[in-house]
């Protein structure tokens, strides 16, 4: 696989899927782990381009905290995390880090984060003259730069009123309340819980002045308004009046997966029509008290710019967020494939649930294992004999394209021989992802985890490689590599 960027990233912001996380300051669970700036920084360094921040009031009424509202999660300090972004934004990739904020602040508060922000970041900090964008800039104008996005103020403090009324009398046509049923299966997470739940065993700089003039930057520090450049829209109205394209106006719509399940289950043109010049972002339902998330493939096959992640949870749903944002050099913007942003004569738009024909096959070949001897205890995994690995291939991607095999079991031996080879027919190769998962069998117990990995199928290069795996945290091993092949035909 390449690692570097090699994309055009000339394009608007919305032609690109952004790595992005959700309560992104958060240290463990939903309901009372700590909050602090570790996390934060921990995906930044991942290459997380977009973190998310909520804004409470603390408890003199005069200091702002960031925490999980209502919740026994422990505060940090704003301006605390506002410095670590400053410090690790661009540790893993120079293209521009959004940081999304949940404002609940009284007026002199949001006054008081104005300052903040543009003291902390200065030069740093982007936002259009204009208080509205026709479109997106590009991650090459934006490179490092931070940029704001959340609901403009006077709209925050009616939206939480006019989303009541809303929600009541929508019950029954586009609340998020009745949908919870009919999420489809593409996006409702696996059992993070389980090792094999797919078997049937337990388991830069602008080139003309007018682009330039976006980027100028005041001497004095703008007002708090001022500094959003990416407004967060008040849905209103239903789904599909939210999901309206505007002809002189961009701007983010954050839908929860609930009711992004519902709108693709009835609106799925128009999600993608709206993506291909507004930024939609998806973020877990509030149920997930153990930092789970949501399956992201279906979200890609929309277009979905922003899938908001738990980045401190763990489980194959976020293995596959890993696994995506390997790709381009790991710089946290991956380009959409074309058939994502193309209009055909009759203003017509990719169709998610269109039966496609095979456009590529991929030949895999797993030939051996070797490392687990240098990262592993003797005993890891059985007292007392060697162990007996098995690898499982498969494909995350469209749902015709989906599948998991599995090599056959090498018993007693810590360097397996497999020597099997998989075929993938592939409808949307340019979505799909390998996965790659090594278990050592351990009948009756449940199968011991050996290794995982996620590769971007449009980024494997032919022939013979060495590939690394990772642990459910997604942190690469030392030592352990599976030698493999890889053939398009």
């Amino acid at each position: 696989m390449p690692f570097q960027v090699h994309q055009d990233m000339s394009a608007p912001l919305s032609h690109y899927f952004i790595y992005t996380g959700h309560n992104s300051y958060l240290t463990g669970n939903q309901l009372n782990s700590n909050c602090s700036d570790v996390p934060i920084v921990k995906a930044l360094k991942r290459g997380v381009r977009m973190v998310e921040l909520d804004l409470w009031p603390g408890s003199t009424k005069e200091n702002v905290h960031v925490l999980h509202g209502r919740t026994l999660t422990t505060p940090v300090e704003l301006i605390k995390c506002l410095k670590s972004i400053k410090e690790h934004a661009f540790s893993a990739s120079p293209y521009p880090v959004i940081i999304t904020l949940e404002d609940h602040l009284t007026p002199d508060l949001q006054a008081k984060v104005a300052q903040m922000i543009s003291q902390t970041f200065g030069d740093m900090l982007f936002y259009p003259k204009s208080e509205s964008l026709p479109e997106f800039p590009s991650p090459e104008e934006l490179k490092y730069r931070v940029i704001i996005s959340t609901k403009p103020p006077k709209e925050y403090l009616e939206a939480k009123s006019s989303e009541d009324k809303v929600n009541n009398s929508q019950k029954g046509k586009d609340s998020d309340e009745d949908v919870s049923m009919k999420v489809p299966p593409d996006l409702t997470v696996d059992h993070e819980s389980n090792d094999k739940s797919d078997s049937g065993r337990s388991e830069g700089s602008s080139e003309n002045d007018e682009s330039n003039d976006e980027c100028d930057r005041p001497l004095e520090a703008p007002a708090y308004k001022h500094l959003i450049a990416i407004h967060a829209a008040k849905p209103s109205g239903g789904l599909k009046a939210s999901l309206k394209v505007e002809p002189n106006k961009v701007s983010r719509l954050s839908l929860n997966e609930q009711a992004f399940g519902k709108a693709i289950a009835y609106h799925r043109r128009d999600v993608v029509r709206f993506t291909q010049k507004n930024l939609l972002r998806v973020y877990p339902k509030a149920t997930r008290f153990n930092s789970s998330n949501y399956k992201p493939l279906i979200g890609w096959m929309h277009g979905v710019q922003l899938l908001a992640f738990n980045m401190q949870g763990h489980g194959r749903s976020l293995w596959l967020m890993h696994g995506m944002f390997r790709a381009n050099g790991g710089c946290g913007y991956v380009k959409k494939p074309d058939f994502l942003l193309n209009v055909s004569p009759h203003n017509q738009v990719f169709d998610p649930k269109a039966k496609l024909p095979v456009k590529k096959t991929l030949k895999v070949r797993v030939y051996l294992g070797d490392g687990w001897n240098f990262d592993f205890k003797k005993t890891h995994f059985d007292f007392y004999s060697p162990p007996d690995f098995y690898t499982r291939v498969g494909i995350a991607g469209a749902a015709a394209d989906k599948t998991m095999k599995e090599t056959k079991k090498k018993q007693n031996n810590w360097k397996p021989v497999w020597n099997e080879e998989f075929t993938f027919p592939l409808t949307v190769p340019e979505l799909a992802l390998l996965r790659i998962e090594v278990y050592e069998y351990n009948m009756p117990e449940k199968d011991m985890f050996a290794g995982q990995t996620c590769l971007p199928v449009w980024e494997l290069r032919q022939g013979i490689r060495a590939v690394p795996l990772f642990n459910r945290k997604g942190e690469m091993y030392s030592s352990v590599r599976l030698l493999m092949s890889f053939q398009f035909v």
